[in-house]
């Protein structure tokens, strides 16, 4: 009886009775044979059957509630959940579920590194690296979400997997735990079924195709069938790649192969003299920086074809990179000992003389045809008509004659110059035209191979051209149908040409990405030219803005400075050393920021409303760019701006219409500007720079002011107030007395702080209280400046101090009490004679730049002296001249670390001897007064050029240097309106200082001005007398 409940009792022999054959182990097997699930492996009737645990007891019951249709069904191959999936489905699926990775798919084991949990915390490591780059999140869960936009925190275990690759968590390391800089495709997880791809990747056998079921295959032999298949396949891949190979260097001609060897050597020596590309012995070696070896000529057409990287590595691997190999690797090379294969020789040489072996075979065998292949070369006329000349032949005809030299200069051309076949044929042309004496037609050759001039110029030199010689559309265009009609050939290209070079250098052409994205400003990249009161924000009792203006976006403007500087960012990146792909964040920006009146910019042309013919130009500098690597701990300066203080790098932002002193107009056009300053601190720009997005940071320093608009934007009172200073607290009187010892103390925030004070008045003080209190503050500052000196109207203000000085001296004031303004004007007229007479200085209304710099020297006070009656004030005018002038390089100097370093350290000293005479022997003119600059020069400089390292090259000179600039490409694009004019006049101004356009201009600086010359000559000649880094006030 036990026998026979374990015979019939278990779960895979619960059938009816009148399906009971009599010999019931036959009919159970004869059952199992019909099983659906028979995905296992059947026993073998020599095999002994597993027995039935009585564990599954209650099984039974369940089993044969299922009745007899259930059994049948299952029998005839009817299908059902159960049935289809098994019950060890959901644990393989499981089980495969945990292999893969949560983020990308990949399989775990395929990916080298650790395997990292989906829900646990950052480990130390990741910690550390997320927070230097601003991210602070505790768990990998958070990171996920804002690199891959994946919410993890909802997941099951029987759906999706638990753990993610080490790729993954490096991309999400690169990002800073905000951003992805690649591209991660998240699969989409969903719950185990029947059609699971993981558990069935192919079409199962239960599913009815309409043919005839195969029969069960062995596993051995399927698994033999499949390695025969995969050998196959990597056979034919091989053989695949060699003939891609074979087509792209087509060195087999020219390189040796491994078979010519004459002995038995091992194969990993041999490897080592193979080049990995041509499978040949290498011929003139090369290696990479990652330490693969290549013939010189396979490698060049190997990267030229399939792009800049190792064949072996897959690592960075270009031309300019390769190297020679050591001179051991070359001297074994040479060393190898080869079979000659011609017949009836085979001799072992050496691989260094292989080939002079060789030719002695060919000359051997060049006499003996020499007879035969003369008689072939001979022209020998066999009757007919007469041999035609070369160009009296058609195309066709043409290229049947020269096909023979035609192979030969390509052979030529693919085994020294990397395929270049126009290059050489160019150049055989430029030969053959110098040999004959033809060097005017050679001469253009050459210049249109070079692209220099004469012939079909770009259309980005054509705009160089025209930006830079200020030509307006009309001029243009009459120069380009006068060159095409004299010359015949198209040089100059069409405006319509320059306008679409216009577009890749204009603001608004390159995409870019703010994270996080900035507050109230638009994530659109392609904005061109707005107006100026964009943004502002008005009441309802406001009236109209009475002016006209013109701006970019501060950060589309941004970006496109950035682009422009591409090449140079490079090309620090490389100077530097560093790795071009370890540098895609960290990158630190500083932007100088210039903002100054224009003074009276009228013009008789020009409709529209009318508005103030004041002009005020804000514009800015990228003063240098630095990067922080992954590695290291210090910031690198990639890029320095070499001219801070010229007008080629000063960038425009903003025209406008307006009265500098106007400060409600004033601040209402600068206030976007404003705002998007203070957005683009609180974030990061992710743009693409050299293949690989990048990501910037900026810093702004507002340095580039007069003492006016620092007054103006910081919100303090004129520049003739009592106190006299915008760094200190210190009144006109107080620097009088100690004109040295004073240190800064202003900032734009306690600005802030003394304006609500001055508005509210919480202490109930009287006027006077209240304005010592706030130390001069009577108004809202709207903008952030730096506490700086701006050393070029230092200069022109201490000129203006020592112009007076002279005057004085000439008029013996030291002597007298008040001398009346007759008096004052004769000493004057005495002086301006002098200078006009003595150094051809003309006078002037108002002091500027160029009349600073000759009255402030030696040879000046030298005239002026003439005139002084009394040796002794000569020689304190001498003195207090030669102190000034060793004190100048220092706040004038880019670097006075560099430039002026004994200068700078005598500083001090200088400074404490001349406040000394000031106070003694000109004390009639400091008695409780000093002028402001001089304020600053004497108290002040140290301390910025500890802080900043320099003054000069953060001077508004750039920004007042292009004054002359407005008014040049004013009078260029003459409108009919004031609003399309100012337009004009900053999308010229723009591209005048693009660096890619002033790479052109250098090339073609004489043409540009011998083609303004011919233009306008009478421009030309005013042009010599304006500097370009010298401005004129």
């Amino acid at each position: 009886m036990a026998a026979e409940s374990l015979e019939t009792d278990g779960p895979r022999s619960s059938m009816p009775p009148e399906l009971h054959h009599p010999h019931s182990e036959y009919s159970q097997w004869k059952f199992k044979l019909f099983r659906v699930k028979s995905m296992e492996k059947a026993p073998l009737p020599s095999e002994t059957r597993p027995e039935i645990s009585p564990t599954a007891a209650p099984n039974i019951e369940i089993d044969h509630a299922a009745g007899p249709g259930s059994v049948m069904k299952l029998c005839l191959g009817g299908k059902s959940k159960e049935n289809v999936e098994g019950p060890g489905s959901d644990t393989i699926s499981l089980a495969l579920y945990r292999g893969l990775c949560r983020v990308c798919g990949m399989v775990l084991r395929k990916v080298k590194g650790p395997v990292h949990d989906v829900h646990g915390d950052l480990d130390e490591v990741s910690k550390c690296a997320l927070r230097k780059m601003g991210c602070k999140f505790p768990s990998w869960p958070d990171v996920i979400l804002k690199v891959f936009k994946v919410d993890v925190t909802e997941d099951t275990e029987s759906v999706h997997p638990l753990s993610f690759c080490h790729r993954c968590w490096m991309v999400a390391i690169r990002g800073g735990g905000v951003c992805s800089f690649t591209r991660t495709r998240v699969p989409e997880w969903k719950p185990h079924s029947s059609l699971c791809h993981l558990c069935y990747p192919k079409k199962t056998s239960f599913q009815r195709t309409g043919r005839k079921r195969r029969k069960v295959i062995p596993r051995a032999q399927s698994l033999a069938k499949r390695a025969r298949w995969d050998c196959d396949a990597i056979a034919k891949f091989s053989v695949q790649r060699e003939q891609w190979v074979r087509n792209i260097t087509r060195c087999q001609k020219d390189h040796l192969s491994t078979k010519l060897l004459s002995e038995k050597l091992p194969v990993d020596f041999v490897a080592s003299f193979t080049c990995l590309v041509c499978d040949h012995l290498l011929f003139d070696p090369v290696q990479s920086t990652c330490g693969h070896l290549f013939c010189r000529s396979c490698i060049v057409k190997f990267t030229h074809v399939l792009g800049p990287h190792c064949p072996a590595c897959n690592s960075p691997c270009t031309p300019d990179n390769l190297t020679s190999p050591a001179k051991v690797f070359s001297s074994a090379l040479h060393s190898l000992p080869l079979l000659c294969p011609s017949e009836g020789c085979r001799e072992q040489v050496r691989l260094d003389s292989f080939k002079a072996h060789c030719l002695s075979h060919e000359l051997k065998e060049n006499e003996n045809q020499s007879l035969s292949e003369l008689d072939n070369f001979l022209l020998t006329n066999k009757g007919g008509r007469p041999r035609q000349h070369l160009l009296s032949l058609t195309r066709r005809a043409q290229k049947h004659r020269l096909r023979d030299l035609k192979n030969q200069v390509k052979v030529f051309a693919d085994k020294e110059e990397g395929g270049d076949l126009k290059s050489v044929c160019l150049t055989l042309f430029l030969l053959a035209l110098r040999s004959g004496n033809e060097h005017r037609q050679a001469d253009e050759l050459e210049a249109m191979m070079q692209g220099k001039r004469g012939f079909g110029l770009s259309p980005a030199v054509c705009l160089a051209i025209r930006v830079n010689t200020f030509l307006s559309c009309s001029q243009y265009h009459k120069m380009y149908r006068t060159v095409k009609a004299t010359s015949g050939r198209q040089i100059f290209q069409p405006l319509h040409s320059l306008r679409a070079a216009e577009k890749e250098l204009l603001p608004g052409f390159h995409q870019f990405e703010w994270q996080p994205a900035l507050k109230n400003v638009s994530p659109s990249y392609n904005i061109g030219i707005i107006n100026g009161l964009s943004g502002w924000s008005s009441s309802v009792d406001d009236v109209p803005a009475d002016t006209i203006t013109r701006r970019f976006r501060y950060d589309v403007a941004l970006v496109s400075a950035l682009k422009d500087l591409e090449e140079d960012i490079m090309e620090g990146l490389r100077e530097s050393g560093m790795e071009d792909s370890a540098c895609t964040s960290g990158f630190s920006v500083m932007i100088k920021e210039c903002c100054d009146g224009m003074g009276d910019v009228s013009e008789k042309h020009g409709g529209g409303p009318v508005v103030p013919e004041k002009a005020v130009r804000f514009s800015f500098t990228v003063m240098s760019v630095s990067v922080l690597a992954d590695d290291e701990e210090e910031e690198v300066t990639i890029f320095t701006e070499p001219k801070p203080n010229s007008e080629l790098s000063c960038k425009p932002l903003c025209l406008m219409f307006v009265d500098e002193s106007d400060h409600e107009t004033l601040t209402a056009v600068l206030g976007p500007i404003v705002a998007e300053r203070k957005a683009m601190k609180e974030s990061r720009l992710i743009l693409s720079m050299g293949g690989l997005p990048r990501s910037f940071r900026f810093h702004f320093r507002g340095t580039g002011y007069d003492e006016k608009m620092v007054r103006e934007m910081e919100g303090l009172e004129a520049s003739g107030s009592t106190y006299v200073c915008t760094l200190c607290d210190s009144s006109r009187a107080e620097a009088s007395q100690n004109m040295v010892l004073h240190s800064i103390t202003r900032s734009h925030e306690e600005n802030l702080e003394r304006y609500e004070i001055w508005r509210t008045n919480p202490f109930s003080e009287s006027v006077d209280e209240l304005r010592d209190r706030v130390k001069g503050v009577s108004a809202k500052p709207f903008m952030e400046t730096q506490p700086t000196l701006d050393a070029l109207h230092c200069d022109i203000g201490n000129a203006t101090e020592f112009y007076k000085i002279f005057q004085d001296e000439i008029g013996e004031v030291y002597k007298k009490g008040n001398p009346s303004r007759e008096e004052r004007r004769s000493w004057r007229a005495a002086l301006d004679k002098q200078l006009r007479k003595k150094m051809k200085l003309k006078p002037v209304m108002r002091m500027n730049g160029n009349y600073a710099r000759r009255l402030m020297t030696q040879e000046a006070v030298d005239v002026v002296c003439e005139l002084v009656p009394s040796e002794e004030r000569r020689e304190a005018l001498r003195e207090l001249i030669k102190l000034y002038l060793q004190m100048k390089p220092v706040w004038r100097a880019t670097c006075p670390a560099k430039e002026c370093p004994d200068q700078l350290c005598r500083y001090s000293f200088n400074s404490q001897r001349f406040a000394d005479v000031l106070s003694t022997t000109f004390k009639y003119r400091y008695n409780g007064k000093i002028t402001n600059y001089l304020h600053k020069t004497l108290a002040h400089v140290p301390e910025i050029i500890e802080r900043d390292g320099s003054i000069g090259a953060w001077a508004s000179e750039g920004n007042e240097s292009a004054n002359k600039l407005f008014r040049r490409f004013r009078k260029m694009n003459a409108r009919q309106s004031k609003t399309f004019e100012l337009e004009d006049v900053l999308k010229h101004h723009w591209l005048y200082t693009s660096k890619y356009l002033q790479k052109f201009m250098e090339a073609h600086k004489d043409s540009a001005k011998a083609l303004q010359a011919t233009i306008d000559p009478v421009e030309i000649q005013d042009d010599d007398e304006m500097s370009l880094e010298v401005p004129d006030f």
